[in-house]
């Protein structure tokens, strides 16, 4: 089963100078050691809801430096089942074994805990207390940590938005950043498949939740203040971010580094870590692997040198070395992939890079020559009722493939244009955010624009990069005042955020660039209508390659060694 079913909804008030919880001391008074029988404990919080959690204590006597995970996948679930590792990240056995409490609580409204749940609405004042009730137990020396991986990577950051006192370091695992385009909706469009799954998943209806305030396309009151770039300012202590360069929260954790290791408060500015490995939010399919990267691994061998530094002053030399450490993916066919596969260390995220720009032509070629005609361009016809179907990508559940898989198996259609280089004469490598600078029309109100970038190797196997959509109407933003429906047959022009990335594109392969509408059940397909209760219509969509609107794949080219332009 895979360890890293997500969590991907944040619905948070963040809260400053959080008001002491009433602590509720109730220590287990006869709490067995080790790990084969944990002791169910309350917490109360501030209105007097009580929640459940599994204290793990070491062998010997405390007290102990603590590490909590809260969970909304069941402290007595399948995810906890193994005391060595949990959802992710390392478990009970591995913490108690090296002289840590651990604590795994069921968070509001599920498992054993008293409450209505509602998803990561509560846990910035729940979290603040859960920590500072654990400082307070007489197996605690007061010094708290806390980790855990997608969901729970989610309720550890804002436990951190809240800054309980005695909350010293965070290591979190593929958790996003905002809800708007980090879990549910990218460009503007839902993400389907992976939202509606999930909500499912936790026992709640995905229509109404969906519908509801703070989860609605549009900025509003209701989701700015739930959305974590909004409590940025409040962290207060140094955090670990893991991350996967095909995960479906990539964008959330490197945000989450670079915004707190440039701009946070005192305590976290300075403090931080990023650590970003080629993985998915589970395992990759397609024909790809890259030896020696597997993110469980190598942020396991992090984890506790971070604790032990922050919570016992280890001096291990964890804060000596880079702040940043992403891998630099190259050719890498199961079995048989290139040595330019690496770990690269960086003093911060981006690396120096140069941008270049790849113009796609009207003959399916992609080039580095800006357009010169006149006029240029390639209408296709995108009907919502067949659209193109999802294969790969960063997505959370495994049943279309997670990572990169060959885009092949999408077949020659009208409404899915192909731009390609010739065989790259030299190694092209790049890290960092890409783009689309895409100029478009639409013959009606509204409809979708999607992106690709793709990696063909010599024998033809087209490895997914990154992909990502805009909905034509939040084209200049979500704010409603932004709002803006498109004028048919009028081109504008629109950014496409593909997210970031660090690939080297090795001597012989191709970049491809793909332009298309849909890319289902991904992301839901728009009616092309501008009105979601009219009956949806087929759309004439145009894409733009003239000097006036030179649509162009944006890249950070950076110079390693063995790459060049």
């Amino acid at each position: 089963m895979n360890r890293l079913i997500l969590a991907a909804v944040i619905a948070v008030l963040p809260l400053a100078g959080v008001a002491s919880p009433t602590i509720a001391q109730t220590p287990p008074t006869s709490a067995p050691t080790g790990v084969t029988k944990p002791a169910e404990v309350w917490a109360e919080m501030r209105d007097g809801v009580r929640l459940a959690a599994n204290v793990y204590l070491p062998a010997g006597s405390g007290p102990w430096p603590v590490v909590v995970t809260r969970t909304p996948y069941l402290k007595d679930g399948p995810f906890y089942a193994d005391p060595r590792s949990a959802a992710g990240v390392d478990g009970p056995q591995l913490y108690n074994d090296h002289g840590y409490v651990f604590i795994v609580q069921d968070v509001r409204g599920r498992g054993h805990s008293q409450g209505h749940y509602s998803p990561f609405s509560d846990d910035i004042a729940d979290g603040y207390d859960t920590i500072e009730w654990a400082a307070a137990q007489s197996w605690s020396n007061g010094k708290i940590g806390i980790t855990g991986a997608s969901a729970m990577g989610i309720t550890a950051n804002l436990a951190a938005i809240g800054a309980p006192p005695h909350l010293l370091a965070a290591f979190t695992v593929v958790s996003p950043l905002d809800r708007s385009e980090s879990s549910t909706y990218t460009g503007g469009v839902l993400r389907q498949a992976d939202m509606e799954r999930w909500l499912g998943f936790v026992g709640l209806d995905a229509g109404g939740t969906l519908a509801s305030p703070g989860f609605r396309p549009t900025s509003d009151v209701f989701s700015d203040r739930s959305e974590m770039s909004q409590g940025l300012k409040y962290v207060r202590i140094p955090m670990y971010h893991v991350g996967g360069w095909y995960d479906a929260f990539d964008e959330g954790t490197l945000e989450k580094f670079v915004w707190l290791q440039n701009r946070g408060a005192e305590g976290a500015r300075g403090q931080q870590k990023l650590l970003m490995t080629p993985s998915g939010h589970g395992p990759l399919a397609g024909d790809l692997a890259y030896p020696g990267a597997d993110r469980t691994e190598v942020a396991g061998q992090q984890e506790l040198r971070w604790f032990d530094h922050w919570l016992k002053g280890a001096d291990n030399g964890v804060m000596d070395e880079p702040p940043v450490s992403y891998f630099m993916m190259a050719s890498a066919r199961r079995g048989a992939a290139s040595d330019k596969n690496r770990f690269v260390p960086s003093g911060d995220w981006p690396p120096a890079a140069h941008e270049v720009r790849y113009y796609p032509s009207p003959d399916g070629g992609l080039s580095l020559d800006a357009p010169t005609v006149r006029q240029s361009k390639i209408s296709y016809r995108f009907d919502p009722a067949a659209p193109v179907a999802t294969v790969g990508g960063s997505t959370i559940w495994s049943d279309f493939g997670i990572g990169p898989m060959d885009q092949r198996k999408i077949p020659i259609r009208a409404d899915y244009l192909r731009f390609k280089t010739e065989p790259l004469a030299r190694d092209v490598s790049i890290a960092g955010p890409i783009s689309v600078d895409l100029y478009a029309a639409t013959d009606g109100a509204d409809t979708d624009f999607m992106a690709k970038l793709v990696d063909v190797y010599p024998d033809g196997y087209e490895a997914l990069v990154l992909d990502a959509p805009i909905r034509a109407q939040y084209r200049q933003g979500r704010d409603p005042a932004l709002l803006k429906m498109m004028t048919p047959g009028v081109p504008e022009r629109m950014r496409i955020d593909l997210w970031d990335t660090a690939l080297t594109f090795e001597k012989g392969h191709r970049i491809e660039l793909v332009i298309t509408s849909s890319n289902s059940p991904r992301f839901a397909v728009n009616p092309n209508t501008g009105d979601p209760t009219a009956k949806p219509r087929v759309a004439v969509n145009t894409i733009y390659l003239d000097r006036d609107h030179p649509t162009a794949l944006v890249l950070p080219l950076v110079y390693l060694e063995g790459a060049s332009r």
